[in-house]
């Protein structure tokens, strides 16, 4: 696999982590409250995997800021 494969793979995982939160954020505002508390735990969700993914760069001595993150 050459770098740039794996880049850009990466940058579309992130990408479409990033276009996911954003979406339910904008469904989250019209939901009633049983809606918006499932919508809550998959914003968590996404979230933590964002974190998770910074913490992995962060040990293998990647900028997060500079991967998007």
């Amino acid at each position: 696999m050459t770098e740039k494969y794996s880049q850009e793979f990466f940058q579309d995982i992130l990408i479409t982590l990033h276009e996911n939160i954003r979406d339910l954020q904008g469904r989250k505002v019209y939901a009633n409250a049983e809606e918006r508390d499932y919508l809550t735990g998959r914003l968590f969700s996404y979230r933590e995997m964002l974190e998770i993914i910074k913490d992995s760069a962060r040990r293998f001595g990647y900028d997060p800021a500079e991967m998007g993150l």
